[in-house]
């Protein structure tokens, strides 16, 4: 006898409790691994944007528009990125600025927290000259993201096909190859079917896209534009909360 209990009824106390704390910790770690898992929109990405001579031109086939085609992605960008980088690391390659026709590509920020105003003060000094070194740039970008060895989302915007001699769609094969959690969305600004090279150059973009979990997105205007940013870089499920621009 224990306080008046017997011996059989303190164990029959015991069992269930004991039970239930086992039961709660065999459940513990995997509640801790869901919340570790990471939310959606965090993976680190990079934008790949084409400051080739042709963004600085300002019509669309033949038409006349008020603003060059860079200003309407830097508008653009400057809507997307506030709400963009509080969920992702983001990072930055240009290509075509520097000397006139040469096929440039600078990686100019790797995947970083807030990069918001760091992107747009790059943006922002760009001045168009250079050729179209999209292939290059892309493969840059999935370079600074470390692609082999964990998940990216590179983000392209061009006004173009590639200019300077590599297949997109080439590199978009052997990138799939070396690592499949890579994603590479492609945003054509203000681009017809028209080929400058006479290549297949809509098809070719399309495979960066295809081959690579991503999206091919035509935007045909700075609206559509910021919803095309909203479904590849930022996180569509909160980018329609109001976020303050940057200024």
């Amino acid at each position: 006898m224990h306080l008046g209990i017997p011996i059989a009824g303190l164990r029959a106390l015991w069992l269930p409790a004991s039970a239930l704390a086992i039961a709660l910790f065999s459940h513990a770690p995997a509640s801790l691994a869901e919340d570790a898992k990471p939310g959606p929109c965090t993976d680190d990405a990079m934008i790949v944007f084409d400051a080739s001579g042709s963004m600085s031109g300002n019509q669309t086939l033949g038409i006349p528009n008020s603003r060059p085609r860079i200003d309407e992605v830097r508008s653009a960008l400057r809507q997307v990125l506030p709400s963009a980088t509080k969920f992702r690391r983001v990072g930055l390659v240009t290509y075509g600025p520097g000397p006139y026709n040469q096929c440039n590509v600078q990686l100019d920020l790797k995947p970083m927290p807030d990069a918001a105003k760091p992107i747009m003060r790059v943006v922002n000094a760009l001045v168009p000259a250079g050729k179209t070194p999209l292939t290059s740039g892309v493969e840059e970008a999935a370079k600074a993201l470390d692609f082999q060895s964990k998940p990216g989302v590179v983000v392209v915007v061009t006004d173009g096909e590639e200019t300077c001699g590599r297949s997109p769609c080439d590199l978009a094969k052997q990138l799939h190859q070396s690592a499949e959690q890579l994603t590479i969305h492609v945003i054509g600004f203000r681009y017809s079917n028209f080929s400058w090279t006479g290549g297949n150059s809509v098809m070719d973009l399309r495979c960066l896209a295809d081959e690579n979990n991503g999206l091919y997105i035509k935007a045909n205007s700075e609206g559509e534009l910021v919803e095309a940013l909203e479904k590849t870089l930022d996180c569509p499920m909160v980018s329609q909360a109001p976020v303050n621009p940057i200024r």
